[in-house]
């Protein structure tokens, strides 16, 4: 059943951000801010004013937490995450009109996966990064690194590559987002749902995007075929 995804120009495809977007707030940003490890607040500033990409920046916040804690920093995210509301309802609109929806997440899978068990996304559908407890300290993984046509070369897990999978002559393709790790997919999808910097990235790109607060307002557009009203 595809009624509504007749108002759109080609098959329409979804990429969804996890911290901050699936999620109300940064898990990320949460595990730092709680467990404070020592020199996490330089490598913090470093990723803000772009003297580390997002990749190096993670990968050393990370590496200053123990192996140890992995229960500890599991149980916490888990304990203070909270979906943002209408997620159920998004995936089920894309179940129901056979839409493709992707989770393309800077997150890290020890936290992630465990968040989005409830919902059932096919584990083939999400993309983020890896972990590694044997070492001393934690280790992060790479699995999805940037192809050749990414401009920036050190995102960590790519979202333009996984995003250029779906060729934009065949496919409908529409990022949902709210910061910097979403700012070069935005670029080169049709629309753009956006939160917090990534408004205000579109508005001075004036690349195509709706602002939301719920996923419930997504649904709503995606009604439309994607249009604002």
């Amino acid at each position: 059943m595809k009624t509504h995804t007749n108002h759109f120009p080609r098959p329409p495809v979804l990429f969804c951000d996890f911290d901050g977007t699936i999620t109300t707030s940064d898990n990320i940003v949460a595990i730092m801010k709680h467990f404070n490890p020592p020199g996490c607040e330089a490598i913090v500033n470093d990723i803000i004013n772009e003297s580390k990409s997002i990749k190096q920046g993670v990968g050393e916040m990370f590496a200053l937490l123990p192996s140890s804690m992995k229960e500890e920093i599991t149980s916490f995210v888990l304990n203070q995450a909270t979906i943002r509301p209408g997620f159920t309802q998004l995936l089920e609109w894309c179940k129901l009109h056979e839409v493709p929806f992707y989770v393309t997440s800077g997150g890290i899978d020890f936290f992630l996966y465990p968040i989005l068990a409830p919902f059932e996304i096919p584990t083939d559908h999400i993309y983020c990064n890896g972990s590694d407890f044997n070492g001393t300290n934690i280790n992060i993984l790479w699995p999805h690194p940037c192809d050749e046509q990414c401009e920036h070369g050190e995102c960590g897990m790519c979202k333009t590559a996984v995003i250029r999978q779906y060729p934009e002559n065949e496919y409908f393709r529409i990022l949902i987002g709210d910061s910097i790790t979403d700012f070069a997919g935005a670029k080169i999808v049709d629309l753009v749902f956006s939160r917090s910097y990534l408004t205000e990235k579109c508005i001075e790109l004036g690349l195509p995007h709706i602002p939301f607060e719920t996923f419930h307002d997504v649904v709503h557009h995606l009604e439309q075929g994607g249009k604002k009203s």
